[in-house]
């Protein structure tokens, strides 16, 4: 190398040092000068755009770290003068730190900033990034970002182009995608658009950066892999859409005696009524069928009919579980959940279909036999439930006593409660107020319009250990009001446990001393009548 290079190359490295102290905050200097230092090096000396992407990114986090979005733009600004090529990059920078400002002075409260300055920043904003899509193409890396700090925005200052601007995102990636090399802007996207809520877009995005990940030389095992780890991060949607493009791809290579285990261990990892974490029903339905599909019902063990019977229980297709619950023991009569099932089948012909000849019928199955179960026990008392509701009062009472003979010491907490409707037929007392409000919205045909869909009743588990907290939360919606609140009663009856509830408690905490199936009732009331009614059901172990 001749000398002048070698001088020409020191006095470059000297002009970078210079330049980054000059600019340099001193919590930065004191503790990062080597680092940035050496990155705006990588900047000044990048010979392509590709180049700036990394050392951006990390003068960015360099920075933001410690809040100090000001000395930022401070040194963005100085750092364009240097080199105009990088304007594109500056001022979308500039625009991302005062984003992140403006977050920032929210969240600390420092009104005084934030009301003086707001204004001045959020035209940087929208100035600055449009800056950037005006210089860029749709095969920048940067022009999807900018596009998309742009949407997100609009959409926090709630303008009312945000929807304008979402739907020319989804233009650009999808447009950005079908060349791009760098994928990683379109998983950025889909887990921005995931995390505003945007969840049919946001799997939209993810399927083509799955595509594109199948596209490359990632081999079948690490495909699964990745869904795999896509699930433990949380990330339902790229997972999901992980798992269809792998099947995909080892139907056409494993036949269906193969194939059929690889769907059952999907469906289990989103089922209900397993130990995973994080669930989706109505996809580990969507395998399920694909086995059917494959195989017929004979692929299904015991095991895998419950488990589909109880997911679509939990996804509140009461029809359908029913059936999966009926088909459960009628093929395994000696079933582990055999009497979990002919209940909950007993409970969704009375309470959901409204068949009380039906529910009748499992209700007495589980009653008459010899050894009775947690579930047999509030057959029983389910049974003597409907005739006092029915007035026939001598039935009831039948049902009551039996059940207090048959439980004993067993089931002290079903047994509380036949005790507590034998008092109100003795003392010729109503049935409590919220247990008939639901009964009547259940089973009365002039509430048969009432279908449960107007009421969102979930627990935080639903397969419980005895003294275990569950959290019960619904949410309703009634119907529009204009501009007044409406004021709804919250009508809980049955399984309560532990919890001791107000009216309108939309939500409580309780726990369970005594196994078996638990019941939950709700009515919800408005000042103008009934919303709807609904139930859920939980297992105590």
């Amino acid at each position: 190398m001749s000398k002048s290079k070698i001088q020409n190359k020191v006095l470059l490295f000297v002009i970078c040092i210079s330049f980054a102290i000059c600019h340099l905050p001193f919590a930065i200097y004191a503790q990062d000068n080597n680092q940035l230092v050496t990155l705006t090096k990588q900047i000044i000396e990048a010979k392509s755009n590709e180049e700036l992407y990394v050392p951006f990114a990390e003068l960015k986090d360099l920075y933001l770290a410690e809040h100090k979005y000001a000395d930022f733009v401070e040194y963005l600004k100085s750092l364009i003068a240097k080199k105009e090529t990088l304007g594109p990059f500056v001022n979308y920078y500039i625009a991302l730190s005062r984003y992140h400002q403006l977050k920032y002075l929210q969240e600390t409260q420092n009104w005084e900033e934030y009301f003086n300055q707001g204004n001045s920043y959020r035209d940087e904003i929208t100035s600055k990034t449009q800056k950037t899509i005006d210089a860029t193409s749709l095969k920048d890396t940067l022009h999807i970002y900018s596009k998309l700090l742009l949407w997100q925005f609009y959409k926090d200052e709630q303008y009312t182009s945000a929807q304008d601007l979402l739907s020319d995102l989804m233009i650009s990636v999808l447009g950005y995608a079908k060349e791009a090399k760098d994928i990683k802007p379109i998983k950025e996207a889909a887990d921005r658009l995931l995390a505003d809520g945007e969840k049919a877009k946001s799997k939209e995005l993810y399927r083509i950066y799955v595509e594109k990940l199948f596209a490359s030389e990632v081999k079948d095992n690490e495909l699964n892999s990745l869904a795999l780890r896509f699930y433990k991060e949380g990330n339902l949607e790229l997972a999901e859409a992980t798992y269809d493009v792998y099947i995909e791809r080892i139907a056409k290579a494993v036949g269906s005696e193969r194939l059929i285990p690889i769907l059952a261990d999907i469906a289990r990892l989103f089922s209900f009524g397993t130990d995973s974490q994080l669930k989706d029903p109505f996809y580990a339905e969507k395998y399920f069928e694909k086995m059917e599909g494959l195989g017929g019902k004979d692929v299904f063990n015991e095991q895998l009919i419950y488990l589909r019977a109880y997911n679509l229980e939990k996804s509140k297709e009461y029809t359908k579980a029913k059936d999966y619950y009926i088909d459960l023991v009628k093929r395994f009569p000696k079933a582990a959940h055999a009497d979990e099932a002919d209940f909950k089948v007993a409970v969704i012909y009375t309470y959901i279909l409204r068949d009380k000849k039906s529910g009748r019928r499992f209700f007495e199955r589980l009653a008459e036999k010899e050894i009775l179960s947690p579930q047999g026990s509030s057959s029983l008392y389910q049974l003597g439930l409907l005739s006092q509701w029915e007035e026939n009062s001598e039935n009831a009472k039948k049902y009551y006593h039996n059940l207090l003979e048959k439980a004993g010491q067993g089931f002290p907490e079903t047994a509380a409660k036949g005790l507590e409707r034998l008092k109100e037929i003795e003392g010729q007392k109503p049935i409590e107020y919220n247990l008939k409000t639901f009964l009547d919205a259940a089973l009365k045909e002039e509430y048969a319009y009432l279908d449960a869909t107007k009421i969102d009743l979930r627990a935080s588990a639903y397969k419980l250990k005895r003294q275990e907290a569950v959290k019960i939360n619904a949410t309703s919606y009634p119907p529009e009001s204009g501009c007044m609140p409406v004021e709804l009663l919250y009508l809980w009856s049955g399984d309560l446990g532990t919890a001791k509830l107000e009216s309108g408690q939309s939500a409580f905490d309780t726990t369970y001393t005594q196994p078996g199936t638990k019941i939950l009732n709700l009515v919800v009331v408005s000042p103008t009548g009934i919303i709807d009614r609904n139930i859920e059901m939980l297992d105590v172990e």
